[in-house]
């Protein structure tokens, strides 16, 4: 299947109550187990790359091997930006085909996110490409963005106030969650994503997942979220394989025989988080 944008994807997840995954990959090997995992389990899935990923290679290669992986199954599958860092890289990953784009102005004021989030969604309403848009600051670090030691949670009513003023398609908001590994247990206020969605009528999108427990992110997605984002923990999980294979016997040399290793863990982790975004069964 040809790649799909993500707004009925997220339409769809918000109608029934689900979330889509959202799924970030570094190199082939990742976006390989990803879509394997998520054509079995016949999900619906978003593709990812950061601003970080995109340097260590280039939009092209990374939204070519995507594409390419996804003609060869029927589930709906979209390349997504991930904390695109400027209306320059937005619109340059619109240019090379990719389908649905974030771009991150929540270390910018309110005012300043307003006017750079508006500028990426006007260009992508003209390509038809839905944009998604942050407010509040997610804690912890994102490749080049830094959220910071405190979060800042989303307030409601400027939720709805940004929504109105850059028609995003899609909002991450903040619930306590930190990108990266958490230095000690996460406060996530599940309350405020019902809060938020009594005032938005956009879907609702989840950073910053690794290291929350499974009980909660399945807590998040019944109270509004549409989308959930994977990084760190697929990155754990490809690396631990690749280790335990150069462990065992260090004198292996042959690349294949690591990436397998780093692909099935990372399909283990896509498997498992499928189930908690009950995707399952709903391409």
């Amino acid at each position: 299947m040809a790649l799909v944008t993500s707004k009925q994807l997220l339409l769809n997840a918000q109608k029934n109550q689900y979330a889509v995954p959202a799924f970030n990959v570094e190199n082939m090997e990742m976006a390989m187990a990803v879509i394997k995992i998520a054509n079995e389990m016949r999900s619906p899935v978003l593709i990812q790359t950061t601003s970080s990923t995109v340097k260590y290679s280039s939009l092209k290669t990374y939204q070519h091997i995507v594409k390419s992986l996804a003609e060869e199954v029927d589930i709906p599958v979209a390349m997504h930006l991930d904390h695109g860092n400027s209306f320059e890289l937005a619109v340059k990953a619109m240019k090379e085909g990719y389908t649905s784009i974030m771009i991150d102005g929540s270390h910018y004021s309110f005012e300043e996110n307003v006017a750079l989030t508006k500028s990426v969604v006007d260009v992508g309403k003209a390509c038809g490409i839905p944009i998604e848009g942050e407010l509040g600051k997610v804690g912890g670090k994102e490749d080049d963005l830094d959220g910071g030691d405190g979060d800042k949670n989303t307030d409601p009513k400027e939720a709805a106030e940004f929504v109105k003023r850059t028609g995003v398609d899609s909002l991450a908001i903040a619930i306590g969650t930190a990108h990266g590994l958490y230095k000690g247990t996460p406060n996530i206020d599940v309350d405020r994503i019902y809060e938020v969605k009594k005032l938005v009528d956009v879907p609702l999108v989840l950073h910053g997942t690794t290291g929350v427990e499974g009980e909660i992110v399945k807590q998040c997605v019944k109270a509004g979220m549409c989308k959930v984002n994977y990084a760190t923990e697929l990155r754990i999980a490809y690396s631990d394989g690749v280790k335990e294979v150069l462990k065992d016997d260090p004198k292996v040399y042959d690349p294949k025989a690591y990436g397998r290793a780093g692909i099935k863990k990372v399909e283990e982790v896509v498997r498992k988080n499928i189930h908690l975004c009950f995707s399952e069964n709903r391409a």
